[in-house]
């Protein structure tokens, strides 16, 4: 018998028999426990009878080949369901067979729970999934990116290996304690090992494992498995005895000594000191050991306070929660705590405590993150994929909390926790670092006019909010508990029909709630593994969803005249469906969908559990007979694909903040995604009709409605998906639903008069207005995507061709994106097989010269590629296209662009060649190039007026008004370089007079000062001089003056002044003819005048070096200097000039001696 007290030693209980001191049986005292009282008890002295007894409700259906005894069926419930000790305590004498068949039964039977226990991937079950699709296969201490380790080694798998390699031996149960050895071969490396494995059970859960391998993990390794299911496969190859206790009662004192003395004896080594101790205590009156009766016995099972769970390792837990936060992300640690979120789902699933007990772990070492308080410090945002993690940590608290099961004292604790956890600054909001201002929980959200109040005094929401406020929520309601409980809830004569009926015109019931919450009970129920209960309400939430639908479709027909003529609407949800935090548009699809999922049935069962794990199911799904309450034709498909539909198409309010916004975005992604794995068939036809004809006409209900608010989030990806799924069965709806989606509201200049109701976040055209909307781009490139595939399924319509292409016109506001959109629409024109699509090039050239003109007066690192691409485009169209856009070049292009790209590729041979153009054709395009860039060259000559005079060149009319240009625009609006460009042009075309004359005019032009030896001009200038000198001396004798003018560098001047002087100026004539005669003098003019320049800038450059010169640059003046002495003796007076001028800087420059000592050196 048991008597409980303080334990001096860590053991299960205390154990105690009649003749040692007990006292009166528990059992016969008043209050007695358990089977002590009520029609369970059949009399004091039948054990039996009273197990038997209470099992008697409890027999299961299941098929067996052979009836089971009464006792076994008696004593496995029992087993399950009460600790020993209370059978204990009831009876004064347990027959021996009876506590034999309890204690072998209370081993669980189940492989599930040992895999769940020992490895991430369960392999029968789609469990392992996290928020963010992450599968799992893989052990948690595995270090690098783990989910590719290979199953073989998982610890489940490795302790199969094990049993069936015959590696468990000196398998040994005494009482609720299972023991023996498991030998793990020799590896490579490693030698041959044998570990020593211990487990304690207590109905029908292990309470606790050890093991000599010195495993660190957070479950069992793979020598426990071995064991465990060594007892599970081979429960009769098991050694079984009753608890210690039992038999050291059977015991006389001789019997006793000789026991404990041999026990010494066999390990005295290791329990000779705790045995002396022992004695010690025993002989001791007043010692703590005396002071209670009984004594530990840790085979005897568990006690009747004693919590009955699953042995977890809260400390691995918490070492691995935190090594993987550590990380940051790196080395797969996001998919490993995704994984073990997986893992509390399903523990919730198989109603498993410690599924609570595991988040409260895993939230501790969230909350205690120090990058939490970092990023707080320094008002940095959070990782996206570390924000994730804490949604889902967020939502599985949801379902915790709204366990059906639960007590109520476990409500409380978990409530005070959570706010606990709630009033930490650094807990992370719901939405990120933005606030969430939507309204409690348990409230409806209002709609109409008053929907969008102010939100700023709303309190910021965390993650923990939404589970605060569900601990208020209950299941007693008498409503709910028929739907979730029965198939046959029904009142076909119910005929209330207020908005918030119980029951819709079919008598079916409805159930009434915010919709996220309901949707959230729903979530509860599947992770606590009520799959039916689960399915019957989400059936009667999309009851409800349809029901709402027909009245907002009747209430917007009542008033569509009204707000059709003012055109805006302020009729919007706060709160979206898809994007929500609670996901309840995916939690609805999801048990749905579940429902209709062909399975193997071997997956429901236990008995070959092993052997269906980590076979993939196939994504195959099936109109299965379904719930009663649908109509014909109906099944769980279809209502996950109407219920998706319902929730894509919602008009909602665009949230704040970037993570919200991205959220949405991602959100509706997924959920498209899972639907395009379901293949359409006629029935589900039929929905996305009946969805796509609603969406269109139910107005500011819908985001496909004539009139949505102006922030509503955009229908354009759920709109692509929309159509593609129409497009085969009903294509005029799918043009219609598309074209509507178009839209882009918020991007309009300027918000329709009384839309004032929600501040517009408009980023792109008020940049200063506040909030913003963060995923423009994104939204704006899905826009662009639907347009593009409107564009290719129109192909070959024209009708259809010009609407799409007008929604385009009107709506996408990108130029990037109309651009790609060009593009897309030519490739799908010329494709190879086919002959090229008039009017899809047409629509092409279209938006491609909407393009121009949007990105005309704006810069664009693609305008060239766009002007380039738009020639293009319009030659496959022809020569009337071409024609078009050169008549309208001042709306599309620059003028550079015009006559550098434009015009020179229309008058290319490959374009003529292309076109196949006849001589005629080729003149009349020439001219209108031609007319192009005179037009061009007039408007902008600085960048024209060469590439007009190339492209006039064949015509001498054109040719002589593109110069005529030039000279007008040379004298004010021209640079030098410009027109020595032209100039060197002209020559080089054989037109020297008039290269001259745009020389001289370029020279003009020009100013180089001393010290610019090295402009780029420099050689324009001895090109010029050395044109005007091979033309003759008259020529020459107008340009030096110009030259002098202009040109101050003294080793410029010089240079001119020797080439001069070394042939006669029109030597070579126009035609080739030398000329004869002498060379000119440097003692008239014009080469006086430039040789007394040239001295006269040496001695300004002189003076001016001078004033500033370092010692470092002392040899280079003497160099120059030596330059200089070479020009002045070219005047018949050079050498006295210089003299003279040497003899002034020794007198002016007196004072910087080393440089005069080196000049007086040098000259003297």
């Amino acid at each position: 018998m048991a008597e409980r007290g303080q334990l001096p030693f860590p053991a299960k209980r205390l154990c105690c028999r009649p003749g040692y001191g007990s006292p009166s049986r528990p059992g016969q005292q008043a209050g007695g426990t358990g089977l002590s009282s009520g029609v369970l008890c059949a009399g004091p002295s039948s054990a039996t009878a009273t197990v038997a007894a209470a099992a008697l409700e409890l027999l299961p259906l299941g098929k067996t080949q052979s009836p089971e005894s009464l006792l076994d069926i008696a004593a496995r419930k029992v087993a399950e369901k009460w600790p020993f000790q209370q059978v204990e305590e009831r009876f004064e004498r347990i027959p021996e067979p009876v506590q034999r068949r309890i204690v072998y039964w209370s081993f669980p039977r189940s492989e599930r729970e040992i895999c769940m226990y020992s490895s991430f991937n369960t392999g029968a079950e789609d469990l392992t999934t996290g928020p963010g699709g992450v599968a799992g296969g893989t052990a948690p201490g595995g270090g690098a990116d783990t989910a590719a380790v290979d199953e073989n080694r998982l610890p489940f798998r490795r302790g199969i290996v094990l049993l069936d390699g015959g590696y468990v031996d000196n398998v040994l149960q005494v009482g609720f304690h299972l023991s023996g050895t498991v030998t793990e071969p020799a590896m490579q490396l490693e030698p041959e090992t044998v570990c020593n494995v211990a487990i304690s059970f207590d109905r029908c859960k292990i309470t606790s494992v050890t093991c000599s391998c010195g495993n660190k993990d957070i479950f069992y390794c793979a020598h426990v498995v071995a064991l465990s299911l060594y007892r599970i496969r081979k429960p009769d190859q098991v050694k079984l005895h009753l608890p210690i206790s039992e038999t050291l009662f059977q015991m006389n004192r001789d019997q006793l000594q000789k026991f404990v003395q041999y026990l010494i004896t066999v390990h005295h080594t290791e329990v000779l000191p705790t045995a002396q101790k022992l004695a010690d205590e025993i002989l001791s009156q007043n010692s703590e050991i005396n002071q209670v009766h009984g004594a530990p016995d840790p085979t005897a099972g568990a006690s009747i306070d004693d919590e009955n769970c699953w042995h977890l390792d809260e400390e691995q837990v918490q070492e691995q929660v935190k090594l993987f936060l550590a990380q940051g992300g790196y080395h797969g640690s996001g998919k490993q705590l995704n994984l073990l979120f997986a893992k509390v789902r399903e523990m919730l699933k198989m109603r498993d405590s410690n599924g609570a007990r595991m988040l409260t772990l895993i939230t501790e070492q969230f909350m205690a993150d120090p990058r939490l308080s970092l990023w707080t410090q320094q008002g940095t945002a959070m990782t996206d994929k570390y924000r994730q993690l804490w949604d889902e940590l967020g939502a599985l608290w949801m379902c915790i909390v709204l366990n059906p099961h639960c007590k109520l004292e476990q409500k409380v604790s978990w409530l005070t926790q959570l706010k606990k956890w709630n009033g930490v600054d650094v807990c992370p909001w719901e939405d990120g670092n933005h606030g969430n201002e939507l309204p409690n929980l348990t409230n409806a959200l209002p709609q109409g006019a008053n929907a969008n109040q102010d939100s700023s005094n709303r309190p910021h929401r965390t993650v923990f909010t939404r589970a605060i406020e569900a601990c208020e929520l209950h299941w007693q309601d008498s409503h709910l508990q028929h739907i979730i409980n029965s198939d046959l809830y029904t009142n076909y004569c119910y005929h209330e029909h207020t908005e918030n009926s119980l029951f819709d015109s079919r008598g079916w019931p409805l159930w009434h709630e915010h919709v996220p919450t309901a949707c959230a009970r729903v979530d509860a129920l599947r992770s606590h593994g009520c799959p039916q209960e689960a399915l019957r309400l989400a059936i009667a939430i999309v009851n409800t969803l349809r029901r709402q639908q027909q009245k907002q479709l009747e209430m917007f027909q009542a008033q569509k005249k009204e707000l059709l003529q003012i055109g805006v609407t302020s009729i919007t949800n706060l709160e979206g469906w898809v994007g929500h935090p609670l996901d309840p548009i995916g939690t609805l699809f999801s048990s749905l969908i579940e429902a209709c999922r062909v399975d193997d049935e071997s997956f429901h069962g236990f008995s070959d559990f092993t052997e269906n794990m980590g076979q993939c199911k196939s994504l195959e799904y099936q109109h299965l007979p379904a719930h009663k309450l649908l109509e014909e034709g109906e099944s769980y498909l279809t209502l996950a694909v109407e219920v998706a539909l319902i929730g894509l198409g919602q008009q909602r309010i665009m949230p704040d903040g970037l993570y919200a916004q991205e959220k949405v975005c991602r959100n509706e992604e997924q959920l498209i995604s899972k639907l395009q794995e379901i293949e359409l068939d006629d029935t589900l036809v039929k929905i996305f009709r009946k969805q796509a004809v609603f969406l269109l006409e139910a107005g500011p209900y819908s985001g496909l409605g004539e009139v949505i608010h102006r922030d509503s989030v955009p229908m354009h990806t759920f709109a692509k998906y929309l159509f593609t799924c129409l497009l085969p069965h009903d294509a005029e709806l799918a043009f219609k639903s598309a074209l509507r989606a178009m839209r882009l509201l918020v991007l309009e200049s300027m918000a329709p008069l009384g839309d004032t109701s929600h501040p517009h976040h408009i980023a792109s055209v008020v940049p200063n207005r506040y909030p913003r909307w963060f995923t423009l781009s994104h939204i704006e490139s899905q826009q662009c995507e639907l347009a593009s595939t409107m564009l290719t399924a129109a192909k070959g319509d024209v009708q259809r061709l010009e609407t799409v292409l007008e929604s385009i016109q009107k709506n996408i506001h990108s130029s990037s994106h109309i651009f790609k959109l060009a593009q897309d629409a030519f490739k799908i024109a010329t494709l190879m097989d086919s002959l090229p699509d008039i009017t899809l090039l047409k629509v092409s050239l279209e938006l491609g010269l909407q393009v121009m003109r949007m990105t005309l007066s704006t810069l664009n690192w693609r305008r060239r590629e766009m002007v380039r691409w738009l020639v293009t485009c319009a030659t496959e169209i022809g020569v009337y296209a071409l024609d078009s856009i050169m008549q309208n070049w001042f709306t599309l292009f620059t003028p550079t662009e015009a006559t550098s790209i434009v015009a020179t590729t229309v008058m290319s041979n490959s374009t003529i060649v292309r076109l196949h153009l006849d001589c005629h054709q080729q003149e009349k395009l020439a001219s209108s190039a031609r007319t192009l860039a005179l037009q061009c060259a007039m408007k902008d000559p600085q960048n024209c007026a060469l590439s007009a005079l190339t492209l006039c060149e064949k015509d001498h009319i054109a040719f002589e008004t593109a110069y005529q240009i030039v000279l007008d625009a040379a004298t004010t609006n021209m640079s030098y370089s410009q027109l020595f460009t032209i100039a060197r042009y002209m020559e080089h075309r054989g037109y020297p007079m008039r290269a001259y004359k745009l020389a001289t005019l370029a020279i003009t032009h020009l100013n180089l000062t001393y010290n610019q030896d090295t402009h780029p001009a420099i050689n324009d200038v001895l090109w010029a001089c050395a044109l005007s000198h091979s033309l003759g001396k008259n020529e020459l004798a107008a340009v030096i003056p110009l030259v002098v003018k202009s040109v101050k560098c003294a080793t410029v001047l010089s240079d001119i002044l020797r080439r001069c002087t070394l042939t006669t100026p029109g030597m070579v004539g126009l035609h080739g003819r030398r000329n004869s005669g002498k060379l000119m003098s440097l003692d008239k003019a014009p080469l006086r005048q430039l040789l007394d320049a040239t001295i006269g800038a040496y001695i300004n450059t002189t003076h001016s070096r001078l004033t500033h010169i370092s010692p470092r640059h002392y040899s280079e003046f003497i160099e120059f200097l030596s330059k200089a002495r070479e020009t002045f003796l070219m005047a018949h007076d050079g050498h006295i000039q210089f003299t003279q001028f040497i003899d002034n800087l020794k007198q002016i420059y007196k004072g910087k001696k080393k440089l005069m000592m080196l000049v007086r050196e040098r000259f003297g």
